[in-house]
């Protein structure tokens, strides 16, 4: 499983998916405020309830606002981007209950005016969620140094770094 960090003052979770599941389980392990990742596989309601790549992220509200969670989400993913992938990438956020679609959406409508193309992320209700095999949890973790880390997952993890200093947690993002 996951990095369980000390704080476990988690009042919230969140889904969030658009990439590979191995990048934002890095990501948002980096985080302050952020008491555990799950990562895995996520469904929706139909038409958006094949599994796609995804994680649910525990946080601690007080800590670090979901506003900048889902702000983090969409700088560490293609947000803009309608490729191909799509069906196995879903850029989303996952509403763990019904009634905080409308305050995510209206996240999403505010962050908008910060990208110069339109977002391709959607608003959807969390169905279900599978995890990943054990040995793809903590992948960046395991894996630090290699050829998939090194290419995909560290330049998000620079980019943490670089924009988001004041949120990253440096211990969380040594490998060990």
């Amino acid at each position: 499983m996951s990095l369980v960090k000390p704080d476990k003052s988690a009042a919230a979770r969140i889904g969030l998916g658009g990439g590979c599941h191995w990048c934002t389980e890095a990501v948002f392990d980096g985080l302050r405020g952020v008491v555990r990742v799950e990562q895995g596989f996520i469904r929706a309601s139909v038409p958006d309830d094949s599994w796609s790549e995804a994680i649910i992220v525990h946080f601690n509200p007080d800590m670090i606002p979901l506003e900048t969670l889902i702000e983090v989400h969409l700088r560490t993913h293609a947000s803009t981007s309608n490729h191909k992938m799509r069906g196995k990438y879903r850029s989303a956020v996952y509403a763990m209950e019904p009634g905080h679609i409308p305050h995510l959406k209206g996240i999403l409508r505010e962050l908008q005016d910060d990208f110069e193309m339109p977002l391709v992320t959607r608003v959807l209700d969390f169905q279900g969620f599978k995890p990943s095999e054990d040995r793809f949890q903590n992948y960046h973790r395991k894996n630090a140094g290699g050829p998939f880390c090194t290419r995909y997952i560290d330049p998000k993890l620079d980019l943490l770094r670089r924009d988001y200093a004041e949120l990253v947690d440096h211990g969380a993002l040594t490998a060990t």
